[in-house]
């Protein structure tokens, strides 16, 4: 028999559980077991010592716990106050599905704890398990594809061209690579300022960290500040419970690129200034500071200086961001790279579509380069899916664009570097021939600056020059 003493608080402690939740775990469990704060059992029902073949159940009240049962927690609970909502636990040859919680009482004090066995045979969390092993397989994958999202698509392969101007752009690109300073990069829109960019962070030492692209003119100026810093839980009506991280946040170890940054209001214009200058943000709603590790680069169609000049844009961002800068060329002005570009983009539109490979006749060519191209080469792009897409033929002709092209452009002669008796092998090596030419100019006779320039090794340099017939030319 149990002492008087303890038997009165056994009592208590049971009175206590079976008014809160004894019952209603009676019904959905397999057993329950109750200990006092010392981890000795007060109490069993009539299922749980037939799981565990005791044949007296009287005989185990007072004993500690462990006695009982060798692998019970109980006690680690009762001592901690802290649940364990799901183990499994091992009596003998038997395993058993089992939850501890600590029991209080109402001035909070811990007075014991109960033991609830949930299954008597583990398999039955099996489609429990299925289940959250299938959501844990979709967590990684839809973790895999944002990091692959956030991944650059283009190197500085993907800026087609060998004209001057092209090799120009794309040599200072990258020297910016191998630095860490913010780059501000200034072009027409269509001129491939964000595949340079995605180009200048794959080839620096952050490549393996996110790229963060951010187009400030496609966001409500009410969220930008939300969009760039993050917000703390429930900063405001409306707020996700868990917070939102930033863009600054998603780019740690990475590069943020901020495309359109003209269209910032002087407003954010401060804020970010701040944050590049401590390095460092503070979510919205939030007092916490967090420190930030991102590359800046920056990109606009805006005259950024003028801008400057006349009050709408902050000078001392403008000088923290402007410390390489990067003008892209327009379209117009690398005309001699339009064969390349276009046979390039042909043939990526064409796999996108799903169809087969088209070429570009010489007077197609022809056609093309007689227009000026305001929307640079997105508009080029633009142009050649229409053409694919209305046209079956295995080759592209004049014709084929020539009623796509603006009402303007169709009468425009096409320049004589451009004409329709050449074919587009003749075309690209006369562009070829100018470039190298240009180069060993601009190199003062130095082949080897020369190939520098134009981005192709010596050797190669040599071999154009020798393929080319350019032996007299190339030694002036």
């Amino acid at each position: 028999m149990a002492p008087a003493p303890f038997a009165a608080e056994a009592e208590r402690i049971r009175r206590h559980v079976n008014d809160t939740l004894l019952a209603a775990f009676s019904e959905l469990s397999e057993g329950i077991l109750i200990v006092d704060r010392e981890a000795r059992i007060v109490w069993m029902n009539e299922q749980y010592p037939r799981h565990l073949g005791i044949a007296d159940p009287a005989s185990v009240i007072g004993l500690p716990v462990e006695d009982v049962i060798p692998n019970s927690l109980m006690r680690s609970v009762v001592a901690s106050g802290k649940p364990i909502m799901l183990d499994v636990m091992e009596f003998g040859s038997e395993s058993f599905v089992v939850m501890r919680l600590p029991v209080r009482d109402s001035a909070g004090t811990i007075i014991g704890g109960v033991g609830v066995m949930i299954f008597d045979d583990p398999r039955q969390l099996a489609p429990l398990l299925s289940r959250f092993q299938n959501l844990r397989l979709e967590l990684a994958d839809t973790r895999r594809k944002l990091d692959e999202a956030r991944r650059t698509r283009y190197t500085f392969a993907s800026f087609v061209g060998t004209s001057p101007a092209c090799v120009a752009v794309k040599d200072k690109a990258r020297r910016a690579a191998r630095a860490v300073s913010p780059v501000l990069i200034l072009g027409e829109t269509g001129t491939g300022k964000e595949l340079l960019a995605q180009a200048i962070h794959a080839a620096s030492p952050r490549a393996d960290g996110p790229f963060v692209a951010v187009n400030i003119a496609a966001i409500p100026e009410t969220l930008l500040e939300a969009e760039f810093f993050g917000v703390a839980p429930g900063a405001y009506t409306g707020a996700d419970r868990k917070g939102r991280s930033g863009k600054f946040e998603l780019a740690q170890g990475g590069t943020l690129f901020l495309d359109e940054i003209g269209d910032m209001s002087p407003a954010l214009q401060a804020k970010l200034l701040r944050a590049l200058q401590e390095k460092e943000i503070e979510p919205v709603g939030s007092n916490r500071l967090i420190p930030i590790d991102v590359r800046i680069i920056a990109a606009t169609s805006r005259n950024l200086q003028k801008d400057v000049d006349e009050g709408r844009f902050r000078p001392d961002l403008f000088y923290r961001l402007n410390v390489m800068t990067l003008d892209v060329p327009p379209l117009r002005e690398r005309i001699d790279d339009l064969p390349l570009i276009a046979e390039c983009l042909t043939d990526s539109i064409a796999r996108q579509l799903g169809e087969p490979p088209r070429s570009l006749s010489a007077d197609a060519i022809a056609c093309l380069a007689g227009y000026t191209w305001p929307g640079n080469v997105r508009e080029l792009s633009n142009m050649l899916e229409r053409a694919l897409l209305l046209s079956d033929a295995d080759r592209l002709e004049a014709r084929d664009f020539e009623h796509l092209l603006p009402a303007a452009a169709r009468a425009t002669p096409a320049p004589a570097k451009a004409s329709p008796t050449r074919t587009l092998d003749q075309i690209q090596q006369d562009a070829e021939r100018r470039a190298i030419v240009d180069a060993i100019a601009s190199a003062g006779g130095n082949k080897a600056q020369a190939a520098r320039i134009l981005g192709i090794s010596r050797a190669s340099l040599y071999e154009k020059i020798s393929a080319l017939g350019l032996g007299s030319a190339a030694n002036t």
